[in-house]
């Protein structure tokens, strides 16, 4: 009978390729103390959202990496870089959302109670569209009609 370690033998994973170390930018450009003032360098540490990139991700080893991490949170604590940054992306217009239109005005409110009287008098928006179609016809009217008065 073989001994369990002789029983599996399996190949080590990634044995063809070889990761090279990521090598730090405070090691690189030698820098001995990381001040929350020096804001360009620190901005190299920060994703494009304001986090606070991996060890993996930078290359410091984890004396570096505490070094930053307590500079970026003392800049931001002296409003010197955001905590975070909003990344918005274009969107076309809004598209039909099918079957979803069961979230509208539901009968009952639940705990909330009946709606107030001031929002079931407010106008309909039937009414407030007949206002506007027909201020748009008066405008048509004068342009076609060449009149300066309305």
């Amino acid at each position: 009978m073989k001994a369990q370690g002789q029983q599996r033998r399996s190949k080590p994973k990634d044995a063809g390729r070889r990761v090279k170390k990521k090598i730090s930018v405070l090691a690189a450009e030698r820098v001995e103390y990381v001040d929350y003032k020096d804001v360009n360098l620190l901005r190299r540490f920060m994703s494009d959202r304001a986090k606070i990139r991996a060890r993996r991700v930078s290359g410091n080893d984890s004396q570096q990496q505490r070094e930053v991490a307590r500079a970026i949170k003392n800049a931001r604590e002296m409003a010197l870089l955001p905590y975070t940054s909003r990344v918005t992306t274009q969107r076309g217009p809004r598209a039909d959302r099918g079957d979803r239109g069961d979230r509208g005005d539901r009968g009952d409110r639940g705990d909330r109670g009946p709606r107030p009287e001031a929002l079931v008098d407010a106008p309909s928006v039937e009414e407030v569209d007949v206002d506007v179609a027909i201020d748009v016809d008066l405008d048509a009217e004068v342009a076609a009609n060449g009149d300066e008065e309305a």
